[in-house]
């Protein structure tokens, strides 16, 4: 179910409107839950069971975590162990099918016939988050938000990995934020500016800018790209970028706009990225429950900064790597995150022999490589077959006296041209009291909605609801 289809604005009115009914508030969870099971199990009831699966089994492991078993760790390391072995099975199946069977191979013919679960690998990161908070018991106090009836915990267990704004594709939450949350909400808890910005903002990135671009970087596709000019092949990576922006940067304001709405507090998932000078503030301010989960996850338990630089670098690396490997079942995904991890660990190592304060110069241009390399990283979640890609740097190579398809790059640079803005006023707001002085908020807000109503491209689903 899209955020963008009205099947979905039914549900959420229904929802919202029984939500707020005093005499029926100590049933909020329990209607979210519902709702939330709609929401999913609207395109592809089948896969629910798996959902189901993945709520039952965090909340026995994490419940006998809680509790004090004597066999704690052994528990809490099975339950996780289990959680990422069904995430292999259902999402890297096709991946082992193509590189150890043959195409008439009983075995690799049932791998690759297993489907992709959509948000299977946002709702199983949260579970691991449960088991490990609970286990590790860092963040919060487990008598304090693990209820001593198993029903209640099973309740907010179900809640917390199926709340549909964040179920299809994030943010990824993490137990030790949500957990301590739940309880009876009020329609005075609502803060309606920040629900109604974020939620015009998402729909406006979505709605008009992702969904228009779409039509116009299909052209990426193999084999039309190899017809394409040079400039015209940089100008549609360019639009991709910003797409690809728009599109989840959309996405996650619409959640946390959603998640706003019956009182809960999403963390900020997009943080005007594309205005980064380095590839670790990149990494701070793009899909930040991503990167934050790996660093918290993964990062850190590997040993982080703490084992020398050269272990330091292995970890940003496997980290990455790995990172990467968590957005699809194709060696294009591994390399992607390779290229990052190569690059922190490049910029790692020159920052810690460099200790001098750029100039605004300097950091511009900084921006700008960190721009470029990012945008052309983004051509491997485009074209996943690793050769199209190849055949890609080729065409921008081999084609630069080709004719530039003037029309599809004015296209291009005019739907990309508000993300362009978006993070120009950013700056703007941070640096000068021009933009607060003439209250430009209530102006733009105007104009996003006006242009959702009047220009919104052909309704497509998020790119994110493949990873």
């Amino acid at each position: 179910m899209l955020f963008n289809s009205f099947v979905f604005v039914e549900l959420f009115l229904v929802t919202f409107g029984l939500y707020y009914i005093p005499k029926l508030s100590r049933y909020q969870v329990v209607l979210l839950i519902v709702s939330s099971l709609v929401f999913y199990a609207y395109d592809s009831p089948a896969l629910l069971l798996l959902l189901l699966f993945s709520a039952c089994l965090n909340t026995v492991v994490s419940y006998a975590v809680a509790r004090g078993s004597i066999y704690r760790k052994i528990i809490a390391t099975a339950g996780v162990a289990i959680n990422l072995l069904t995430l292999i099975f259902f999402k890297y199946s096709p991946l082992f099918a193509h590189s150890f069977f043959n195409s008439n191979d009983p075995i690799g013919h049932f791998l690759v016939t297993i489907p992709l679960p959509i948000g299977i690998s946002f709702f199983t990161f949260e579970g691991i988050s449960l088991l490990v908070d609970v286990y590790k018991e860092k963040s919060f106090k487990n008598t304090d938000v693990i209820p001593a009836s198993f029903a209640a915990h099973a309740r907010n267990t179900l809640f917390f990995i199926s709340f549909f704004p964040h179920l299809i594709a994030g943010p990824i939450l993490k137990a030790h934020d949500f957990l301590p949350q739940i309880g009876s909400k009020t329609i005075r808890d609502i803060n309606w500016e920040r629900c109604f910005k974020n939620l015009l903002t998402g729909y406006f990135l979505k709605m008009v800018v992702a969904d228009n671009l779409k039509d116009f970087t299909y052209w990426i596709s193999f084999p039309y790209f190899q017809s394409m000019s040079t400039i015209t092949l940089v100008v549609m990576l360019f639009g991709y970028s910003c797409q690809i922006f728009a599109d989840f940067a959309g996405y996650s304001l619409i959640a946390i706009g959603l998640a706003g709405l019956f009182g809960y507090r999403f963390n900020d998932n997009f943080n005007f990225p594309y205005i980064a000078t380095s590839f670790k503030e990149f990494w701070k301010r793009w899909h930040i429950s991503l990167s934050s989960f790996l660093m918290e996850y993964l990062y850190f338990p590997l040993g982080g900064n703490r084992k020398g630089k050269v272990r330091t670098y292995v970890n940003l690396m496997v980290t990455m790597v790995l990172g990467g490997l968590w957005h699809g079942a194709a060696i294009s995904y591994a390399v992607w995150g390779g290229f990052h991890g190569l690059a922190l660990a490049s910029e790692r190592f020159l920052t810690d022999r460099v200790k001098s304060r750029p100039s605004r110069l300097l950091a511009f241009l900084k921006g700008l490589m960190v721009f470029c390399f990012v945008t052309l990283a983004w051509l491997l979640f485009k074209l996943p077959r690793f050769s199209d890609v190849i055949q890609y740097m080729v065409s921008l190579k081999r084609n630069f006296f080709i004719g530039d398809r003037y029309d599809l790059i004015a296209y291009i640079l005019l739907y990309s041209s508000p993300v362009v803005l978006y993070h120009l006023l950013y700056l703007v707001k941070e640096r000068t009291s021009f933009y607060r002085v003439w209250k430009l908020d209530y102006m733009l807000y105007a104009l996003m909605f006006f242009l959702i109503l009047t220009n919104s491209g052909s309704t497509g689903s998020f790119i994110y609801f493949q990873f």
